[in-house]
C-alpha cells in the first residue's frame, strides 16, 4: 500500500517561523504510511472574484497541487484570535470556483503554534470552523496547541523539548489512522476502470429504462 501523500501548510511567512519549525519537527516524525510534504502559499494572489474566468497562474497551480495530495496539515500562529491572512486566502483560493473546492472530502488536521501560553487556541477553532463549512473532515482529537514556542528549539532549529516530542508523534501517529479512515475514494477514472461487469455494457440504458 502506497503511503497517504499530505501537503503540510504553514500559514506563517516568517523566516524564523515557529509554526515552520514545528512543521518540519513533525515531518521528521511522520510514520512510514505518511508522506508529508510542505506546499508554499506565499507566491498567492490576494483572491478576488472577478479573476475566477482567468484566474492567475499561482492559484491554478496550488489548486493541482492540493487535488493530488490524500490529506492535508496546517500549522498556524494565532494573529488577533484568528488565522493569519495568508492562511486564509489560501483557503479561500482552493475553495474556488464554485462547486471545485479542492478541500471537498479531504482529511485535515490543526496544529496551531504561538509564543503565547493558550498555544494559539483561538486560531485553531477559527480554522477549524472554515474546513467545517468546506466540508473537509477535521481530525477531532488529538487537539494540539503548542505555546511558549520561542523555548522549544536550539539555534539549530532543532526541537529539543522532548515532551513536545511526544505530542508530535502522537498526533502524527493518530492523524495516520484518521487518514486511513476518512481518505477520498479513489479517482473516478480508476472506479470506472475497476467498475463491476454488471455495470460494464450498455449499462446507460439499463438505468434509463428504471
Amino acid at each position: 500500500m502506497r503511503a497517504k501523500k499530505v501537503a503540510v501548510i504553514v500559514g506563517s511567512l516568517r523566516k524564523e517561523s515557529f509554526n515552520r519549525k514545528m512543521a518540519n519537527a513533525m515531518i521528521g516524525l511522520a510514520p512510514d504510511n505518511l508522506e508529508l510534504e510542505i506546499v508554499e502559499i506565499d507566491n498567492l494572489e490576494m483572491y478576488n472574484q472577478d479573476l475566477d474566468n482567468v484566474p492567475p497562474e499561482s492559484w491554478v497551480d496550488f489548486r493541482v497541487k492540493i487535488k493530488n495530495y490524500d490529506a492535508v496539515l496546517f500549522f498556524t500562529p494565532e494573529y488577533n484570535r484568528s488565522v493569519p491572512a495568508v492562511l486564509k486566502n489560501a483557503l479561500d483560493i482552493g475553495s474556488r470556483p464554485y462547486g471545485k473546492s479542492v478541500w471537498d472530502g479531504k482529511p485535515s488536521g490543526v496544529v496551531s503554534v504561538s509564543i503565547g501560553s493558550l498555544g494559539g487556541f483561538g486560531a485553531n477553532h477559527h480554522l477549524r470552523q472554515s474546513l467545517v463549512y468546506l466540508n473537509s473532515p477535521t481530525m477531532p482529537t488529538p487537539e494540539l496547541y503548542i505555546g511558549q514556542a520561542e523555548s522549544l528549539f536550539n539555534s539549530d532549529d532543532i526541537l529539543t523539548n522532548e515532551k513536545t516530542r511526544e505530542l508530535l508523534w502522537k498526533f502524527v501517529n493518530s492523524f495516520s489512522e484518521w487518514v486511513e479512515k476518512n481518505a477520498p475514494h479513489a479517482p473516478r477514472e480508476d472506479w470506472w476502470e475497476n467498475r463491476p461487469k454488471g455495470m460494464r455494457g450498455n449499462w446507460l440504458a439499463e438505468l434509463a429504462d428504471i
